[in-house]
């Protein structure tokens, strides 16, 4: 029998490697790849809200299909540790001022 050891995997981050929080995420789709558009969105009145993009990502579909995968079982995991996560909003409970 045949085995081949699987090749080690090290990960470097590259000079302009940044980490940051995303609350918008924008997706394109066509024939050849997937764009995702990551930004921050704040309301910055009760008819304004603005969305701040600061990355954009382009994945082939095979990727894309992975990390709907990988977030698929990473979600699952979470609500089982944590409970079901809702996606409805949540208004204020009292006056905001």
């Amino acid at each position: 029998m045949n085995t081949t050891n699987p090749p080690n995997v090290k990960f470097v981050q590259t000079p302009d490697y940044r980490e940051t929080y995303s609350n918008s995420v924008q997706i394109r789709v066509n024939v050849w790849d997937f764009f995702l558009v990551f930004g921050t969105m704040q309301q910055s009145s009760e008819t304004q809200v603005d969305l701040r993009n600061f990355q954009g990502i382009y994945l082939s579909p095979q990727q894309a299909k992975a990390l709907m995968a990988l977030l698929q079982q990473n979600v699952t995991n979470y609500e089982a540790a944590f409970g079901e996560i809702n996606l409805e909003p949540r208004g204020p409970v009292g006056p905001v001022h």
